[in-house]
């Protein structure tokens, strides 16, 4: 047998523990002692901004005389009130980007301001205008009305930005000014519903009211993020959300040079792609965007972009969720031509888009909300347990819908229908398993048709509620 020396075998393994701990530190941030000097460093840069503008009330000129909640003659009667104007204020942060005084923070800090003040370093106060602002991103940028020379800081990469990262958030809460508070990076690519372009870094560094606008820091003092909300209204419960220092630079540059901004737009309205959608389209995972509509004369039409594709990749970038792809088409540059990989009857094929501006869209403009339709002969579709009645000529005019549409409008959903969660009644259902339905019994038979099969999944093409145009995998119990 080998013999093999103990001592030898004692060195070797303490030389792996060694190796193997120096791997590991060096791959780690180490906890910091202290924040001091990079919070010294990095104050004179953030700033308290405080805005005011006048708001116009109108008091009742019958206090005692009111008219029931909801009647038609309750604004009327306000009308005749005296017009009050009193003065309202806000609070918030923003932090210094250029030694002229280029200030950035968030939209909603300075929207509707007529007086903007902003404290430097604690004690100078200087005036300042808005040099540009764009409410989709939340962002604004602002000129101190000065020549003076400030101590600006620099962005860094929020890509590089990892869960687990020692963070600090500077600002003005509650109107304290110079507030420091230090945390770490609790989650990546957030979404929470505050704006149409979202993929915020949450944090657990304090953020309250009035630190909306503020930076957050690296421990290079770099920004990584604008912090701009907080859950709940009450306070900081620990989960604050910041908008990533890249994606905010791209619409910070245009706002500096443009003063708006200039989006990528591709013309298309997009949902999840669900489990039951892959199912029927044979794609291997949910993953990617799910075509809903093209809009008319969009980019998209004109690169061969239908209803039903799903866009698995823009611009060599994957998409596996359907969130991913406004941010990407609006972070890229207007007139670009880009590849966009698509989901096309099983197949993947390859069109070339030319990128138009999302500003200057139909997509840009709010559409009309859906009103009261005019009723119609009912019919049962016994087997998805609803109601439905044809959708007639009135319908396609009131909805403002494309000329010619055929469809069903569900007038009742059974609780315990298989709908029930999915579709709301006044959809109109105007497609099943990629079939148009112009009647109850086209809708009867596709669905006893899919009933037969093992898989007992439909894919239905309806307009909802807001007449967008949607798809919907629903498995049939």
């Amino acid at each position: 047998m080998l013999k093999i020396n103990m001592k030898k075998i004692k060195f070797i393994f303490l030389a792996l523990v060694f190796t193997f701990n120096f791997s590991t530190l060096s791959n780690s941030q180490s906890v910091p002692s202290s924040f001091a000097d990079l919070a010294e460093r990095l104050m004179p840069s953030v700033v308290n901004i405080s805005t005011t503008q006048t708001v116009v009330t109108r008091s009742n000129p019958f206090p005692n005389f009111q008219f029931p909640p909801g009647s038609p003659f309750e604004d009327m009667l306000k009308e005749f009130g005296t017009p009050q104007e009193r003065q309202s204020s806000a609070l918030g942060s923003g932090f210094i980007i250029n030694e002229k005084g280029i200030i950035v923070t968030n939209n909603h800090v300075i929207e509707g301001a007529e007086d903007i003040v902003v404290q430097v370093n604690g004690d100078k106060e200087f005036k300042a205008k808005v040099i540009g602002a764009d409410p989709l991103s939340d962002i604004a940028v602002l000129q101190l009305d000065t020549k003076e020379k400030f101590i600006p800081v620099k962005f860094g990469d929020s890509d590089k930005a990892r869960i687990g990262d020692w963070v600090i958030a500077i600002g003005n809460p509650f109107g304290f000014g110079g507030t420091v508070t230090s945390g770490i990076i609790s989650a990546r690519n957030r979404s929470i519903g505050l704006s149409r372009y979202e993929d915020y870094i949450q944090t657990d560094a304090s953020i309250n009211s009035g630190n909306s606008g503020g930076p957050l820091f690296d421990m290079n003092g770099d920004v990584i993020g604008i912090n701009t909300a907080i859950l709940g209204r009450s306070g900081n419960v620990g989960i604050g959300f910041s908008i990533p220092s890249n994606s905010a630079k791209i619409v910070i540059d245009q706002l500096i040079e443009f003063g708006e901004t200039k989006r990528g737009w591709l013309g298309v309205r997009i949902q999840d792609v669900t489990k039951e959608i892959a199912d029927v389209e044979k794609l291997d995972e949910p993953r990617g965007a799910l075509v809903a509509s093209v809009a008319e004369n969009s980019p998209s039409e004109k690169g061969g972009v239908k209803a039903g594709d799903i866009i698995l990749e823009f611009n060599g970038e994957r998409i596996q969720e359907m969130k991913e792809l406004p941010i990407i088409v609006a972070r890229t540059e207007v007139g670009k031509k880009v590849d966009v990989k698509i989901w096309r009857n099983k197949r993947e094929i390859t069109k070339k888009i030319t990128l138009g501006r999302l500003e200057t869209s139909e997509d840009f403009k709010v559409k009309a909300k859906v009103e009261e339709k005019p009723s119609s002969i009912e019919s049962t579709i016994e087997s998805l347990k609803i109601t439905v009645r044809k959708l007639n000529n009135e319908d396609v005019k009131l909805r403002k819908i494309p000329n010619q549409t055929n469809g069903l409008i569900i007038t009742k959903i059974e609780n315990d229908s298989p709908l029930i969660n999915s579709i709301e009644v006044n959809s109109i259902i105007i497609e099943a398993q990629k079939k148009r339905i112009s009647s109850a019994d086209d809708l009867n038979k596709i669905v006893k048709q899919v009933l037969n099969t093992n898989q007992k999944t439909i894919l239905l093409v309806i307009f909802n509620n807001q007449n967008q145009r949607r798809y919907i995998g629903i498995k049939l119990k």
